[in-house]
């Protein structure tokens, strides 16, 4: 289908409270978006083995925002179309800093997702893993310092840094190298630069032909701001910080409270619909 428009919507807290289905309301307001010629994406921080089942529920047909913007992934193919890896020396010095200071991770990489010894995280992909068929679940594995050794060192486009302390934060953001952002409660997302929602964002608008003035991006977290800032029309949800909310074109109701739904009601298809000419 040839699309006119693009919306991009970050997932945990925007259009669902983390562990919870989609809601109704906002499965309905998808398709009433793709009913007015309006492609949907989601643009998440999470690695593309975790949102196949999304994929099938909301009948997305083109690529997605992965990995904050690391990775774009063709639902259709199963596969990265795009993928901003990190240099493999910068990988074994942040793993090695990781490692040393018994800091919880997991590295996302085309061959599977690796988890920090004793992380925390592994639970949440096996209770995945169970929900979907089996070639879509995530290949899982433990890393510790004899991996730093491999030759055949795997790609990464992301590493989610779980509950660290500022001292280590503050050394990950000072590196001119890396992309940073806080997510969703203690977590906190390290990329190779250039990796941010934003930029995922204006590539597949290039990539699907849509003119950039005709992208929306919707979102609650600093995760959220690069996609929010460089897309044409921004909307932040009700449950969004302050800051967020003073940046963004419009402002919603609570994630909890279908927020997703009411803003694409109401702002994003009059704006589509006042705008739209036939072919």
């Amino acid at each position: 289908m040839n699309y006119r428009y693009l919306v991009a919507s970050d997932m945990d807290y925007t259009l669902l409270v983390t562990g919870t289905e989609v809601s109704k309301e906002n499965r309905k307001a998808i398709r009433e978006l793709r009913e007015a010629g309006v492609a949907f994406t989601l643009a998440t921080g999470r690695t593309f083995y975790l949102v196949g089942k999304y994929v099938r529920e909301l009948d997305i047909d083109v690529p997605l925002i992965t990995s904050n913007g690391g990775a774009l992934f063709d639902p259709k193919s199963f596969s990265e179309v795009y993928s901003n890896d990190m240099d493999e020396h910068v990988l074994k010095e942040l793993f090695r800093l990781l490692l040393d200071r018994n800091i919880d991770f997991a590295g996302y990489s085309p061959e599977g997702v690796f988890f920090a010894p004793n992380s925390g995280r592994r639970a949440f992909f096996e209770n995945y893993n169970k929900e979907v068929p089996d070639n879509e679940k995530a290949k899982l594995f433990d890393f510790g310092y004899s991996d730093l050794e491999r030759t055949d060192f795997p790609r990464f486009n992301k590493i989610l840094v779980v509950g660290a302390d500022e001292d280590t934060l503050n050394l990950l953001r000072a590196r001119t190298d890396l992309d940073c952002a806080a997510s969703t409660g203690n977590f906190f997302d390290v990329m190779n630069i250039g990796s941010t929602k934003g930029n995922g964002l204006m590539m597949l608008a290039d990539r699907l032909g849509i003119p950039r003035e005709n992208t929306f991006a919707i979102g609650d977290n600093e995760n959220d701001l690069s996609m929010l800032l460089m897309a044409s029309h921004s909307i932040a949800m009700g449950n969004s910080r302050e800051d967020i909310k003073a940046v963004c074109d419009y402002v919603t109701s609570n994630c909890d409270e279908d927020g997703f739904a009411k803003a694409m009601r109401e702002y994003v298809l009059p704006i589509v619909k006042q705008s739209y000419t036939p072919l």
